[in-house]
């Protein structure tokens, strides 16, 4: 009997299964220190307790998109191990902070399926929840994948393709218990911007750059037990090793610090698409729309609604042809929403 794991493939899902992943993972200041090593990182709650306890917070959480990619990492194994490509996110709430020393879980129900017209490979969706050493939900978000079919007589699922929000509306978003801006440090942040000085509409290009290298993406996708086949094994994709999506999501929203410092803490996450598969050697830059602003009523705290998009190219603001279709130097569209000083 073979005790090796080849992975669920399409034919291997059903509308309300349960998933419970394994090997959860007790979260430390190493975890940190490693992803302010691996992204330009700055944003100053998640740098420093003596700033997160003057906001008024125990103390300095790990990143939100750390927490995330810890979460997300548990779910590959049992749902993208064998994925062609990973299609979009759609509710995501960040519920509680992760402070070093919580413990990460995961949990995962199939709420789609939809097999694709070649017969070969179908879309599943699935809403992820990643849990604390407390049973406490910390975030949730629901992603849709493409995955191959191992065999391609199966026959085809029913469709079912969940209705997902579109945004997250302004009560959908969680403030962190305690949180309060209303004696902000703008100078140790590192930029005068405040919540009331940005405008729906508005652009702003992040103007930075980093090339991503080979051992830095497969380092950050070991660190969060990402085990995609596609990240390493170049027989999977010989054109050469797919950065993990999450690795671009980081590395924008860290270059998005020049320019929006005081976005401080995500808390929502209405959208996303990896649009153009990125390579070692690509130069990763970033724009950012402002999409939508909302108060909180929390003292001192706002919320903006941004769109921040990663490029390999190209002039900022430019994010789809004539024809519609996002341009070829557009890797990533997100939208989300961040907590701001008012």
């Amino acid at each position: 009997m073979a005790k090796t794991n080849p992975g669920r493939f399409f034919e291997d899902y059903s509308v309300g299964q349960g998933l419970h992943h394994a090997v959860p993972r007790t979260v430390t200041n190493g975890e940190r220190a490693l992803y302010h090593a691996l992204y330009p990182a700055r944003h100053a709650l998640y740098s420093s307790d003596a700033f997160a306890q003057a906001c008024g917070l125990p103390g300095s959480p790990i990143d939100d998109l750390a927490a995330f990619h810890v979460v997300f990492g548990k779910t590959v194994p049992d749902v993208s191990l064998n994925a062609v490509a990973n299609l979009g996110y759609a509710e995501g709430r960040w519920l509680k902070p992760v402070y070093a020393g919580d413990t990460l879980r995961s949990v995962s129900e199939v709420i789609g399926l939809k097999q694709n017209s070649n017969g070969k490979t179908g879309v599943v969706y699935v809403r992820t929840r990643g849990l604390n050493q407390r049973d406490e939900t910390v975030m949730e978000y629901v992603r849709w994948v493409m995955v191959r079919k191992r065999d391609l007589e199966a026959p085809a699922p029913e469709t079912v393709v969940p209705e997902l929000k579109k945004v997250l509306a302004p009560a959908d978003l969680v403030v962190p218990a305690g949180l309060d801006f209303s004696g902000y440090d703008f100078a140790l942040a590192g930029e005068p911007h405040r919540w009331g000085d940005y405008a729906v509409g508005e652009t702003i290009d992040h103007v930075d750059g980093v090339t991503v290298e080979e051992a830095e993406h497969m380092l950050a996708t070991r660190l969060w037990q990402n085990t995609a086949k596609v990240h390493f094994d170049l027989t999977f994709r010989p054109e050469g090793r797919l950065i993990y999506g999450g690795h671009v999501i980081s590395m924008a929203r860290a270059l998005s610090f020049n320019g929006l410092a005081n976005a401080q803490m995500i808390v929502g996450l209405n959208g996303g698409a990896h649009a153009n598969p990125c390579f070692a050697g690509d130069t990763i830059k970033a724009w950012s729309e402002v999409l939508d602003k909302a108060e909180t009523g929390v003292p001192g705290v706002g919320a903006l609604r941004l769109r921040l998009v990663a490029t390999k190219g190209g002039a900022p603001f430019e994010l789809r042809d004539e024809a519609g279709k996002y341009r070829s130097e557009v890797l990533l569209d997100l939208d989300y929403w961040a907590l701001m000083p008012v």
